[in-house]
Formats: structure tokens, C-alpha cells, sequence
């Protein structure tokens, strides 16, 4: 499957970034010759843009679609108020609407529990998480920094330091689970609602390898009690912060 994201200005003239139909058009085009390939699977959009209208956005991906260049649309960094109003706005117009939402998600960044995941259910979304394992911190910092396999500095060591309790609880679990630590962690998110597939990016065969694995892992009721306990969650909203 080819994946991509449009967004990010290209350049400093109007219609050179974001979300307008002009700009939708031609970052399309943009993408299939730099992918070499004539249509895209999933086209994301990568931010909300509130200076442009759901008519115009649909109407562009329509069109998209009907040329074959694009067959499903997702978003990216959406909130679950941003989903909620692009799919009733595809919905006016008989259009599919969104299939995805990427966002970062993982057992230390709980956000979208509150509101985007419960959006995406009820749209019928699938999530795909970002920075599953938080930038690395949930693949087993402090044991490899015990066996001395790597060293920390700068911003990471003081991060690791920041959250050194809930990071030895985390790896004493998984120890007794008898688990990598990245693989509990991706087998975690893949118990969530509405979560498809972690997004991984691995340097080696073995951290490959690890990931794979996370398909296989049953974790049970104690084990992601435990994990809520170390890693505290959010409820639906608007029982989060109303009672």
C-alpha cells in the first residue's frame, strides 16, 4: 500500500501549502511523480485547515478519486471535533469521507483517548498510531542503559531521568511477562479501539522482528491494568473532566 501526506508549504505563494482545492490538485501530482506511480492508496491530509472550507476539500478529493489518482482519504493530527464535521460535511455530499486517522498515540501520550478515538469509532476511522513507543522510551531505555548497550544524553537522558520510575515499573512488567518491552508496547495498542496498525520504524532485523511479535502477544486483564496503573489513560469524553 503507498501512503502519503499533503500539507506542508512547497513554497511561499498562496495555494503552495495546505488544504485549497488548487494546492490539493497539485500536491497530488507532485506526490505520483516523485512515488512513480499513478495513484495513491491512502492520501492523508496532514494537519486541519481552518482557513479552507469541507466543500472545497471534498470537492478536490472527489475529483481525485474519480480521476483514479487517489482511493482513500485519510487525515492526521485531527481532533475528534475536526473528524466529526469532515465526515457530516462528505456526508452532504454522498462522499466516502475519511477512512484514517494518524496520530500519536502510544502508553505514555494518551490524548486522543478522550475524544479521537471515540470519533473514530463512531465514523468507522481506523486510527494508525504514530511514535508508537514514544520515541524509543518504551523500547527498553533503562536496561540498555543498565548493560551498557547505550548511552543517553542531552534531551533523552534528562527525559529518562524525568520519567525513571514509571519506565522501571514499565520493564519490571514486561520482564515478568517475559516480553520485550517494545513488543508489550505495540501489543498494548493494538487492545485499543478503533487502532489498526502501529506505525514502526526499525533499525535492524531484530527490532523488526520484535515488532512482528506484537501480533502474537495476548496481553491479560491484569497485565493492562498494570499498564493503565504505571501509565495512566483518559475516559471518553465528556466523563474525562466532567466527573
Amino acid at each position: 500500500m503507498i501512503a502519503t501526506k499533503l500539507y506542508g508549504d512547497m513554497g511561499d505563494w498562496p495555494n503552495e501549502g495546505r488544504l485549497s482545492a488548487l494546492n490539493i490538485r497539485r500536491a497530488c501530482e507532485a506526490s505520483l511523480r516523485r512515488l512513480q506511480t499513478d495513484y495513491i492508496d491512502l492520501y492523508q491530509m496532514h494537519h486541519i485547515d481552518r482557513g479552507t472550507g469541507w466543500d472545497e476539500i471534498w470537492e478536490a478529493m472527489d475529483v481525485l478519486r474519480v480521476q483514479g489518482k487517489v482511493l482513500y482519504v485519510g487525515s492526521s493530527n485531527f481532533a475528534g471535533w475536526h473528524i466529526a464535521r469532515a465526515q457530516e460535511a462528505a456526508a452532504r455530499r454522498n462522499f466516502m469521507g475519511l477512512v484514517s486517522e494518524q496520530s500519536i498515540y502510544n502508553l505514555i501520550v494518551r490524548n486522543v483517548e478522550a475524544e479521537v478515538l471515540p470519533a473514530a469509532e463512531a465514523y468507522g476511522l481506523g486510527v494508525i498510531p504514530w511514535s508508537p513507543l514514544q520515541g524509543g522510551l518504551l523500547g527498553g531505555v533503562v536496561r540498555k542503559e543498565r548493560d551498557g548497550s547505550r548511552r543517553y544524553a542531552g534531551r533523552a537522558a534528562e527525559t529518562i531521568e524525568a520519567r525513571r520510575p514509571q519506565l522501571e515499573a514499565y520493564e519490571d512488567l514486561c520482564a515478568e511477562v517475559g516480553e520485550d518491552p517494545g513488543t508489550v508496547g505495540l501489543a498494548w495498542l493494538l487492545t485499543r479501539p478503533a487502532v489498526t496498525g502501529p506505525i514502526v520504524g526499525r533499525r535492524t532485523p531484530e527490532h523488526l522482528d520484535s515488532a512482528l511479535r506484537a501480533v502474537d502477544v495476548t496481553l491479560d486483564d491484569k497485565v493492562l491494568a498494570r499498564l493503565d496503573e504505571i501509565f495512566p489513560g483518559h475516559k471518553t469524553a465528556p466523563e474525562d473532566y466532567a466527573w
